[in-house]
């Protein structure tokens, strides 16, 4: 039969069609998630983002390059830091960021997790070298705050957003561990003798308080019968013509 004859012929065509999708289809369809984006180049020339969900690509002509949109964590490598007051310290910072412009991250710059990384560190030098040790020590939030807004600003042009920074950890020399622990007990001292006297204050103004209503009410009650004894021994006067 001419069909019977056919099929082997059929049979040799469609074994390279087939192989040859196998291989392109991989190419020319790709799955974004919910969080993730594809920034699309056709002959190296910039598309834009697309996703999440179904992608079809033109195999050879087009490039994908495949971005996360979730929250990415870094850790600053410890370094040595001189503060303001001249005392070294070594500290450690945690960077909290995520890519909220795609494209931006792909073409303003080359690696922008490599370059967000190093601007932390050479922020967290610059900004803990401008404060004095207390401040290290004491006000932290406040710099962790000026820390993400300094290193966000600076992000901002690779589609990077700082959402938080963190400074872990505050080592300091061995020969000024015993003064700071000294410093800090005089500091907890003196907020106790502060709450006391606060304390102390407060019982006075209450007992002066109940003093005065005291008095109050013992006036009172001394002039309620003198008035009813003047009132009582009152005579009627008589005027005579």
């Amino acid at each position: 039969m001419p069909l019977l004859e056919a099929l082997p012929k059929l049979i040799s065509w469609a074994i390279p069609l087939i192989i040859l999708a196998v291989i392109i289809l991989p190419q020319a369809i790709r799955i974004l998630r919910e969080y993730e984006r594809g920034v699309i180049f056709r002959l190296g020339k910039l598309l834009g983002a697309k996703g999440p969900g179904l992608i079809f690509l033109i195999p050879i002509v087009d490039r994908m390059v495949r971005m996360d949109l979730r929250v990415v964590t870094i850790s600053v490598e410890r370094q040595e830091v001189m503060t303001r007051d001249n005392v070294p310290v070594t500290v450690d910072a945690v960077v909290y960021f995520r890519v909220v412009d795609p494209q931006a991250a792909v073409v303003k710059v080359e690696n922008f997790l490599k370059a967000t990384s190093l601007m932390s560190q050479t922020t967290l030098r610059s900004v803990l070298g401008q404060a004095p040790l207390d401040d290290l020590l004491s006000q932290r939030e406040s710099i962790n705050q000026k820390l993400q807004e300094i290193i966000d600003r600076q992000t901002e042009p690779w589609g990077v957003k700082v959402t938080a920074v963190e400074v872990k950890d505050v080592a300091l020399p061995d020969t000024m561990k015993p003064s700071t622990a000294k410093q800090a007990e005089a500091e907890r001292e003196r907020r106790a003798k502060i709450v006391n006297a606060e304390g102390v204050f407060q019982a006075a103004e209450k007992m002066v308080q109940a003093a005065a209503m005291m008095s109050g009410r013992r006036n009172v009650q001394h002039s309620t019968p003198n008035s009813e004894c003047s009132i009582g021994r009152t005579r009627p006067i008589k005027f005579s013509w």
